[in-house]
């Protein structure tokens, strides 16, 4: 077996590693495959040049492989592969003192048992528990939190 050859298998070896921490997350046959193409060059590089010339090819593996590593964090390409987006959305709140307890509003959505109901010209997320409500259903608000409010048909106590 030349040298040219076992550099390849190396090669190949260091390459699908890096093709596992890129590409294919999680452990995969690339990174398996990585790992014995690189043990199995620095194996055949020991055993047709002996000690040193395995000693040698472990090193240089080595080497090359901090460096790709070392390059792979310092030039942003994590960066450029990693999902970069913000939410932009929020949580509708009830203003403090708009809505009490006792107030009147309509379901604008059906209530199954979470909806959309508007009181005091707010709208806002409604629910009511043990119950279903109709879309446009007169409700009364039982209690109020700071993102919902919990309402009950107006013509049940």
């Amino acid at each position: 077996m030349s040298t040219l050859v076992i550099i390849l298998i190396i090669l190949l070896g260091l390459f699908l590693l890096i093709l596992e921490f890129f590409v294919f997350p999680g452990v995969t046959v690339a990174g398996i495959g990585g790992l014995i193409f690189t043990a199995g060059g620095i194996f055949l590089a020991y055993d047709k040049f002996g000690s040193t010339g395995g000693n040698i090819a472990l090193v240089c593996t080595m080497f090359i492989g901090i460096l790709l590593l070392v390059l792979s964090f310092r030039s942003g390409t994590w960066k450029r592969l990693m999902l970069d987006s913000s939410i932009k959305g929020q949580v509708e709140t009830v203003e403090v003192n708009a809505v009490n307890e006792g107030d009147e509003g309509v379901a604008m959505t059906r209530l199954n048992p979470i909806g959309k109901v508007q009181v005091n010209n707010m709208l806002m997320e409604g629910k009511c528990p043990g119950h279903f409500i109709d879309e446009n259903t007169e409700v009364i608000v039982k209690e109020v939190f700071k993102t919902y409010v919990i309402v009950k048909p107006k013509n049940k106590n």
